[in-house]
């Protein structure tokens, strides 16, 4: 009888030892994660003669991965929450009657580096007459559920590695779309000035500017900001510059231009992305800017004549409406010299510790003091308004300001 036994005893973990085998190998051999867990269920099943298991395992949430044996369907069952707080092999002993896990004997956690990866639930593994086997089981399980598990969660994290460094790279290539869309060079001359400054949020912000000459006498301005982030976003504003650029070599009527790009748009984005821009031609021989202001944030203008000016008049965001219900466009004869400053919503939009915004008004305050000084200047001071007012809060967006100063000879 002691040699059956020993017999038994020698016959059962050399049975594990080929399960272990086996298992290494699969996983040596990268099998997927459904061909591990069918290998795990035939393993616990054929080798330890397992009556009843369930194996629930934290993916994005908890859920069972491995059932046989039961009366309940478990890949339907959450688990309990009552779980989540055992650490060491656990007997399951309850007097409720209607306790669903009931149908199981014990409940093995498994672990890696303190974390609590899985939930082994086993039934009819007890039997008194077993004795010491009980442990030897529990701990076979627990091993082969580890090895398993850790790695499958290996192949989670070489996933995430993975799309990690897609991210990157899609990010790099939008990072660097877009700054081929910005204009390499900016005018500086005695008569015309124009500056621009961009702060991105993130590595790939969604703000467009651009300064296009036309002719000896006229010259386009214009700001932008798309939504959503990333390459869509960047490949979407890509398409808009060029399109711009073609119409504003054929025409330098406005209103066709915006229902050119507004048709271009819902093209390309379908109405998944939207702009808001802001687009004007000054025309240096009659001293007259036109401007169309789609949903964007009206620019200001400042001219020794009229002061200080909102430039609001346009039409919608574009990329929404197959036709703009209105348009409008601003037109300013007799300009002679002036200041313009043009921004996207991240300016106003920063918020100070007491969450209250920086706002329009401190914005039209310093440019009506500081609108005799460089444009770089003004740039500067600006940017360290903004980073005093919001003091350690981050920035919630991405914010460009374009500005230009034009001196009538």
């Amino acid at each position: 009888m002691e040699a059956k036994a020993l017999k038994d005893k020698y016959e059962l973990k050399e049975l594990e030892l080929n399960s272990l085998l086996e298992i290494t190998q699969a996983i040596n051999n990268n099998l997927p994660e459904a061909s591990l867990y069918k290998i795990y269920h035939f393993t616990l099943r054929a080798s330890l003669n397992i009556k009843r298991l369930a194996l629930y395992v934290l993916d994005e949430q908890w859920s069972c991965k491995v059932n046989f044996g039961t009366l309940r369907n478990f890949n339907e069952i959450s688990l309990d929450d009552r779980f989540f707080k055992i650490k060491d092999i656990t007997t399951i002993n309850t007097s409720d009657p209607d306790f669903v896990f009931n149908e199981f004997d014990i409940i093995i956690p498994v672990t890696h580096k303190k974390n609590t990866l899985a939930f082994v639930l086993v039934g009819e593994l007890r039997n008194d007459h077993l004795g010491p086997e009980i442990d030897a089981n529990t701990t076979f399980i627990q091993a082969l559920s580890n090895i398993i598990l850790v790695a499958i969660e290996n192949k989670k994290l070489a996933r995430r590695q993975l799309r990690q460094e897609a991210l990157r790279k899609e990010l790099e290539i939008a990072k660097q779309v877009q700054q081929l869309l910005f204009p390499k060079n900016l005018p500086h001359e005695p008569d015309l000035t124009v500056e621009a400054s961009y702060l991105p949020h993130h590595s790939v912000g969604g703000d467009y500017y651009d300064y296009v000459p036309i002719n000896e006498d006229k010259f386009l301005l214009c700001i932008a900001d798309v939504s959503g982030k990333g390459v869509p976003a960047a490949i979407l504003m890509s398409n808009f510059q060029a399109t711009l650029r073609t119409l504003a070599r054929k025409t330098t009527q406005l209103k066709e231009i915006v229902k050119d790009l507004n048709f271009q748009i819902l093209q390309n984005a379908s109405g998944e992305n939207f702009i808001t821009f802001f687009l004007a031609i000054f025309d240096r021989k009659t001293d007259t800017l036109h401007y169309i202001n789609a949903g964007h944030n009206p620019p200001i203008l400042i001219d020794e004549k009229h002061g200080l000016r909102m430039l609001e008049k346009g039409t919608t965001i574009l990329g929404v409406f197959k036709d703009l219900p209105f348009i409008n466009e601003g037109i300013i004869p007799d300009l002679g010299s002036f200041f313009f400053f043009s921004y996207t919503d991240g300016l106003p939009e920063t918020f100070n510790a007491a969450e209250e915004p920086f706002g329009i008004e401190r914005l039209k305050e310093y440019l009506l003091g500081a609108q005799h000084k460089a444009l770089k200047v003004i740039h500067e001071e600006i940017l360290t308004l903004l980073n005093d007012f919001k003091g350690p809060n981050i920035y919630g967006d991405d914010i460009t300001f374009l500005s230009c100063k034009l001196l009538k000879k």
